[in-house]
């Protein structure tokens, strides 16, 4: 992995923040191109915070912050952010026009050689290969919430993916201390959102036919199967709003509304998208 030195990610909200300061963490030179002025403000905020916390905790050195920091860029620019980079890493708003112009606009920024990675959960690399120069670069790779703290990661295969991309995303999954799992071809969710996807539909059955409340079901999931935390805490912190956009495009793809979709759309016409907004299933200000 000598010759990947620099990782730009392209978005710097909840998981691109993150995903960001961990490559850093492991050495990286990292620039985080974020065009919303307010949301590079709480990232700076957040990042001197979390950094302050490590030191005050004991688990980094004063020596070992200043280091994070003196790699860590963030910038409103992307051709500033991209220039020079090994790894682009793109972790926008799950909206496909917006990753499609995005994805386009690096791939010419770049070189031909640097990997180009979406972090998307649900949309698949293929659907933007006709947009990317150098397709076979292009791949999902799948980081979890919270990121610095999740240790595995999604390489997922396109049929446009090249090998040496694969062997690359994995070897570059493991040098920011995760593990790596391939996917071995496109499928819609991947290998975990599959499964988590038939304990969800259950989870908000049981709450919308009054069999138990959403608290309940969180504290039996984490309880008695022993899930760090229940379905609705873990939508809470992967975003509402993601959520209700995989559910409507369940619906318009099968025609088979699932469970929960009425109490996810209600949440979202709220603006209740969860832990970034404070409120969500459960309330966070406080």
């Amino acid at each position: 992995m000598d010759q990947l030195k620099k990782c730009t990610v392209v978005g710097g909200g909840a998981m691109g923040r993150q995903i960001a300061l961990n490559s850093a963490i492991y050495a990286y030179q990292v620039a985080v191109c974020e065009p919303v002025e307010a949301v590079r403000q709480d990232l700076r905020a957040w990042e001197a915070s979390y950094l302050a916390g490590r030191i005050a905790k004991g688990r980094m050195t004063e020596e070992d912050v200043f280091g994070i920091k003196s790699r860590f860029l963030v910038t409103e620019n992307l051709e500033d952010a991209c220039r020079d980079a090994d790894i682009v890493i793109e972790a926008i708003i799950e909206q496909e026009d917006a990753k499609r112009d995005v994805l386009g606009k690096i791939s010419q920024m770049v070189r031909p050689d640097t990997l180009i990675a979406t972090n998307s959960s649900f949309m698949v690399s293929s659907l933007f290969k006709d947009d990317v120069v150098h397709p076979e670069r292009l791949a999902n790779l799948h980081y979890f919430m919270p990121a610095l703290v999740m240790k595995l990661v999604e390489v997922v295969r396109g049929e446009h993916t090249s090998q040496e991309t694969i062997d690359r995303l994995m070897a570059f999954g493991r040098s920011v201390g995760k593990t790596p799992v391939l996917v071995r071809r496109e499928c819609d969710g991947f290998i975990v959102n599959n499964v988590l996807k038939a304990i969800k539909e259950e989870a908000y059955r049981l709450v919308t036919e009054g069999i138990c409340t959403v608290e309940d079901l969180d504290t039996a999931v984490e309880l008695g199967l022993g899930h760090p935390m229940g379905p609705f805490k873990l939508d809470d912190m992967s975003g509402i709003d993601v959520r209700c956009q995989v559910l409507k495009r369940r619906l318009q793809e099968t025609g088979v509304k699932s469970y929960g979709y009425d109490m996810i759309e209600k949440l979202c016409r709220q603006g209740r998208y969860g832990k970034k907004t404070g409120h969500g299933f459960y309330d966070y200000e406080s």
